[in-house]
């Protein structure tokens, strides 16, 4: 949080959504750092990991899921189809949309993208105690579904 010209002032480092911003921008990087070693990004997890737990659907119903827009959407599903970790196919109700459904090597690679993630978890709690990590994410998640 210091800059060369030293730390913020007082009152801007006890503000709590100013911490959460700046710890979510670390955790960010170190996720992505994390993702990056196996050449992916935070979107293409949620994509996968959207369509591991609720199975196939279509691009507009993940992108509502997931929080991805429609123009990163097609993007993300583009990049994954061409890597074959998930397929794309016609709805059979509606000629018009797609049907996306992951593939054996999409769920492989989502096994894998876990453990990387669970690392770069372990990496942005390392100053918390296990009881206190746990207290955190229940703190967050409270505040998540109270403003959500």
């Amino acid at each position: 949080m210091d800059t060369p010209e030293g730390p913020p002032p007082q009152r801007l480092r006890t503000l709590p959504s100013r911490l959460t911003n700046h710890a979510a921008q670390i955790a960010n990087r170190i996720v992505d750092q994390a993702l990056g070693q196996a050449g992916l990004r935070r979107y293409h997890y949620a994509l996968l990991a959207a369509l591991e737990e609720y199975g196939p659907a279509s691009q507009a119903a993940l992108g509502r899921r997931t929080g991805i827009d429609r123009s990163d959407m097609v993007a993300t599903v583009n990049d994954l189809a061409e890597r074959q970790l998930l397929e794309r196919a016609p709805d059979p109700d509606d000629r018009r949309r797609n049907i996306i459904t992951i593939t054996e090597a999409g769920r492989n690679q989502l096994t894998h993208l876990d453990r990387l993630l669970a690392a770069a978890q372990d990496e942005f709690l390392s100053p918390l105690p296990p009881a206190d990590r746990q207290n955190l994410i229940d703190l967050l998640t409270r505040l998540v579904d109270h403003h959500g």
